[in-house]
């Protein structure tokens, strides 16, 4: 496994990020707990989570896992543990958003259910517009002192948010954000025009989540010709992007590389990308996924897949003016 230094830190971690979203949820504890024992022999020490993930067994229940997990010793010191605040965790009017109320009783929380001391990288999991900077950054810099947080990222901020958050930031001679984790892929490439230049200019890592687009770009043809039945929403997204999908496999198929892994291989090829969130449901998915990190896309390759997969015409204010 390759590694690369998150953001502008002195901190390296795996070009692939290990998401558990759907450990304990749609992965069983004992498949997931393996998943984690594969991931650290194969030197992927990024892992991410969050506060709400396991909510349709409980509130909490993936941090509650990797907590279980943590605990069998020898495991906490060899990973970068990433996790969020911000959504509704009980029916109170201060459980959720980013008020220091919020924000230190979460937190706390958090260290709980995962049975350590402190969070890598601790996440904001939106913006919350209402409460200040200011607050935010009071917050976060008591966390960071008592040695609970070591660094602050966001998610699912824009641009303008990241601008905001880090001179905010550096009135207060504090670090900052240092990375973000948004929604991108070759179908969804929206944060080209302007959250990608605010990260590359702030020295934000950007870590990629849904990088096949809920897996429409993991081979969705292929699936369906083998049989392999999707939902309805699956199929209209399959029918939608009918002819792209066409294109996109074929190419793939000249690299004798799978969709999923072109797909990943794109995103790395990104000097802002720090680490795609992959999100194994077994071990095979996740397996599949290591060969991402050494495979080389061509120039003409890229350009295909700019044509397959457009943008949105570069950076602003040049994609849409001069």
């Amino acid at each position: 496994m390759q590694h690369t230094y998150l953001g502008r830190t002195g901190l390296k971690v795996s070009r692939l990020c290990l998401g558990t979203m759907n450990f304990g949820t749609q992965t069983s504890e004992a498949d997931s707990h393996a998943i984690l024992d594969r991931a650290l022999a194969t030197g992927v020490n990024f892992i991410d989570t969050a506060d709400r993930y396991g909510r349709d067994v409980s509130l909490g229940f993936t941090e509650e896992l990797i907590g279980r997990w943590l605990a069998q010793g020898g495991r906490r010191d060899q990973i970068v543990l990433a996790t969020k605040v911000f959504g509704a965790m009980g029916e109170g009017v201060n459980d959720r958003g980013l008020s220091a109320y919020h924000i230190r009783k979460a937190c706390e929380d958090s260290l709980r259910r995962l049975q350590t001391d402190h969070i890598d990288l601790y996440q904001m999991h939106h913006v919350d517009r209402r409460t200040p900077w200011e607050e935010i950054w009071q917050a976060m810099e008591q966390l960071v002192r008592e040695g609970k947080v070591l660094y602050v990222g966001s998610s699912n901020f824009a641009g303008l948010h990241i601008a905001q958050a880090q001179f905010a930031a550096e009135k207060r001679n504090f670090l900052g954000l240092v990375s973000e984790q948004s929604l991108y892929n070759l179908n969804a490439r929206a944060i080209e025009l302007e959250l990608i230049p605010a990260c590359r200019a702030f020295g934000l890592g950007l870590i990629p989540w849904s990088p096949l687009s809920g897996g429409l770009l993991g081979g969705a043809l292929q699936k369906a010709a083998a049989g392999r039945r999707a939902s309805e929403q699956s199929q209209a997204r399959v029918e939608k992007h009918r002819a792209q999908l066409e294109a996109y496999e074929a190419l793939c198929a000249e690299l004798n590389q799978s969709p999923a892994n072109v797909g990943l291989a794109w995103l790395l090829h990104n000097p802002v990308v720090t680490a795609p969130i992959i999100g194994p449901r077994t071990m095979q998915q996740f397996e599949e996924s290591l060969a991402v990190v050494d495979i080389k896309l061509s120039f003409e390759t890229l350009a295909q897949l700019d044509q397959i997969w457009p943008g949105p015409g570069g950076e602003a204010p040049e994609a849409y003016a001069w």
